[in-house]
C-alpha cells in the first residue's frame, strides 16, 4: 500500500482460487486488488497444493499489506527482520523505468523498534481517495505470469482481466496518523478499506498488527508512543478460511521539494488457509512506489506504481527473473481531506 496497496491487481495468474477475485497488492497504496469472495470463496488444490492467484492474494492482503493465528505455527511465519533500506536516490524516477529490480532488504535503522514509512506532515488525517489504473505491463514476458508452470494461457487471461480495469476509478477512504516520530499510514484501517473497495464487497473479517523486532508495541510504548500508533506488520483474516501476513522488508522516502514527496516499500506476504487443510502457504513479494503532491491543505494528487516479483519459495522461474519485476501496474491518485 496505497491507495491500492491495494494493494494489488490481478497480474500474477497461476495459483487460482475463486479468490480469483482477490489480490495484491496489492499491498498500499493506495489499494490494489480484485476480490476475495467470502461467501463464494472456493480453494482449489492440485497434488495437495493450494492454488491461488498470487497477485490476487497479494493485493487483497495488502497491504501494504497481512496474516496470522493458527497459521503462525508454520515455519513460513517466522519473524522477518524489517529495517530501513539503504538510501535510494531519485525515487520518483522509478515511475519512468521500463522495469524495476527489487531493492535489497534494509539495514539497521535509528528507529529500531518504531521503524515505519513516515509520510510528510500534510498527509495527517482522513482522506477520500480515488485511485485509477492507467496501465499494466509485463516487462519479462507472459510466461512469468503463468504460475508455477509458466502457462501463457493463464497469463493472457490474467492480463486481459487486468486491462479491463484500466480507466475505472475505485473510491475509498484512507487514513494517516500522527505519531511521535512522524505521520504514518494507519495500515489496519487502510488495508480493510482497500481490500473491500477493490473487491466491491466486504471480504475482510478483521485486521490487526503484529510485532516484529523492527516495529513493535512494546518499543513504541517504552519510547513514549501510543497504543494506537501504527506498526509495520499486518495480519488480515478473510471471511473465507484464509489469512495473510505482510512484512515490510525495506523502505525509503525523499522530499522532492516543499510540496511533493516520493517513497517506496517492499513487502513479503504469506497467504495461507486457516482451516484443517495442510496445503502449504504461498509467499509473494512486491514493491509499491508513491509520488504525492500537495495542491492545497485539503487536496493532494499523486501516482502509485505497483510491481510484483517472483519468490524463491513459490515460483520455479524465480532465478530466471533475476530479481526483476514480472508485472508493473500504474495508478493515478486523487485525495480530498475529510478530517
Amino acid at each position: 500500500m496505497i491507495l491500492d496497496y491495494s494493494m494489488k491487481s490481478n497480474m500474477r495468474g497461476g495459483y487460482r482460487t475463486s479468490l480469483k477475485n482477490l489480490s495484491r497488492f496489492c499491498l498500499l497504496s493506495f489499494a490494489m486488488v480484485s476480490a476475495l469472495t467470502p461467501e463464494r470463496t472456493k480453494f482449489e488444490y492440485a497434488n495437495n497444493k493450494l492454488n491461488v492467484d498470487r497477485r490476487e492474494a497479494l493485493t487483497k492482503s495488502i497491504a501494504s499489506g497481512m496474516v496470522y493465528s493458527g497459521i503462525m505455527a508454520s515455519s513460513s511465519f517466522l519473524e522477518i527482520q524489517t529495517v530501513e533500506a539503504a538510501t535510494t536516490k531519485n525515487i520518483a524516477d522509478l515511475f519512468n523505468a521500463e522495469t524495476l529490480t527489487m531493492p535489497p532488504s534494509g539495514r539497521a535503522s535509528e528507529f529500531q523498534g518504531v521503524d515505519n514509512t513516515y509520510f510528510p506532515s500534510w498527509m495527517e488525517g482522513e482522506w477520500d481517495v480515488r485511485q485509477t489504473l492507467t496501465s499494466c505491463n509485463t516487462p519479462l514476458g507472459l510466461k512469468f505470469l503463468g504460475g508455477p508452470n509458466g502457462s501463457e494461457e493463464i497469463a493472457m487471461k490474467t492480463i486481459a482481466e487486468q486491462k479491463e480495469k484500466i480507466g475505472i476509478p475505485v473510491n475509498l477512504q484512507l487514513r494517516w496518523a500522527k505519531t511521535k516520530w512522524g505521520v504514518c499510514e494507519d495500515r489496519v484501517f487502510n488495508l480493510r478499506q482497500r481490500l473491500d473497495a477493490f473487491a466491491g464487497r466486504k471480504v475482510v473479517a478483521s485486521v490487526e498488527y503484529a510485532d516484529v523486532s523492527g516495529s513493535n508495541r512494546k518499543s513504541v510504548l517504552n519510547l513514549g508512543g501510543k497504543e494506537s500508533d501504527p506498526l509495520q506488520t499486518t495480519v488480515v483474516y478473510y471471511r473465507g478460511p484464509a489469512a495473510q501476513k505482510t512484512f515490510l522488508l525495506s523502505h525509503d522516502e525523499e522530499s522532492v521539494d516543499a510540496g511533493s514527496w516520493a517513497a517506496y516499500e517492499t513487502t513479503r506476504s504469506i497467504f495461507a488457509l486457516t482451516n484443517t487443510n495442510t496445503a502449504p502457504p504461498i509467499t509473494t513479494d512486491s514493491q509499491v512506489v508513491w509520488y504525492l503532491e500537495k495542491l492545497d491543505d485539503n487536496t493532494v494528487k499523486g501516482k502509485l506504481r505497483l510491481a510484483d516479483y517472483l519468490n524463491a519459495q513459490s515460483d520455479t522461474l524465480y532465478f530466471e527473473s533475476r530479481n526483476r519485476a514480472v508485472s508493473i501496474s500504474d495508478y493515478t491518485l486523487e485525495l480530498k481531506k475529510v478530517i
